[in-house]
């Protein structure tokens, strides 16, 4: 089988060229975010202020600092690595469990995430195409397979492209959410947060059947008994959800 500088183009450069990659990707996957956030604001859907006050900021950004780190670390060690991570996945779930404490602390009773759905669809699907190009020091990459459309990330084994899977999951999904704003589909745009939640814990929980972790608990890794715990609360806030009124210039949450 070929190698991996021979097919993939992104392979083809040291070992720092796919580092770099990954931070360029980073950026354009944060730039792209941003975008999107622009693009709502220009969709005539008022999203409730409290959503940007610094405090709501500052309990995000710290929730999602320590749970990228705790668990990307996590699932390092349990995989036989030693070193640390970060992950895109600890990071949501730090987030959300940062938000929810600091909401409750401040009383803030209505639902604040319909905003950032589309961000996060965005930035997950161009941000996974760095992991790609990181190559084999990501530790992202999938299990050995025979599959045409195997990848060799420099090691001489054609592995599952999971990465890939991934970004054309959460890029499907981007796509439909924007078909849905367009038409202005009330239950989607002010449930949106938790309709990508439950997407992606779901996706995730399949692709991590494709990736050499550690296991925890039978054939589950850490990231299989998290996106669980994702889709199960998206699960129980989509059920709770309120009626979604038409969209008629009104606010959401």
């Amino acid at each position: 089988m070929p190698r991996a500088s021979q097919r993939l183009p992104c392979y083809s450069i040291p070992r720092m060229g796919g580092a770099l990659l990954h931070t360029l990707f980073d950026i354009l996957a944060w730039l792209a975010a941003a975008a999107a956030v622009y693009w709502l604001s220009r969709q005539r859907l008022q999203f409730p202020a409290q959503s940007f006050a610094l405090p709501y900021i500052a309990a995000l950004v710290f929730g999602a600092g320590i749970g990228a780190y705790l668990f990307g670390s996590a699932n390092l060690w349990l995989s036989g690595q030693s070193g640390i991570a970060r992950s895109v996945e600890g990071a949501l779930a730090g987030g959300i469990v940062a938000i929810e404490l600091y909401k409750w602390s401040a009383g803030i009773t209505m639902r604040t995430g319909a905003r950032f759905a589309l961000p996060l669809a965005i930035g997950i699907a161009i941000g996974r195409i760095g992991c790609y190009c990181a190559g084999l020091d990501d530790f992202t990459y999938g299990t050995p397979t025979a599959l045409p459309w195997a990848h060799d990330f420099g090691d001489g084994i054609p592995r599952h492209p999971v990465q890939l899977y991934e970004s054309a999951a959460m890029a499907v999904f981007a796509i439909v959410y924007v078909l849905t704003v367009v038409n202005r589909n009330a239950f989607a745009i002010t449930n949106g947060f938790y309709l990508v939640l439950a997407y992606y814990g779901a996706q995730r929980f399949l692709w991590e059947f494709l990736k050499p972790y550690g296991t925890l608990i039978g054939p589950f890794t850490l990231f299989h008994l998290l996106s669980l715990s994702i889709l199960l609360y998206a699960g129980v806030m989509l059920a709770t959800a309120p009626e979604a009124r038409p969209m008629h210039e009104r606010a959401v949450a």
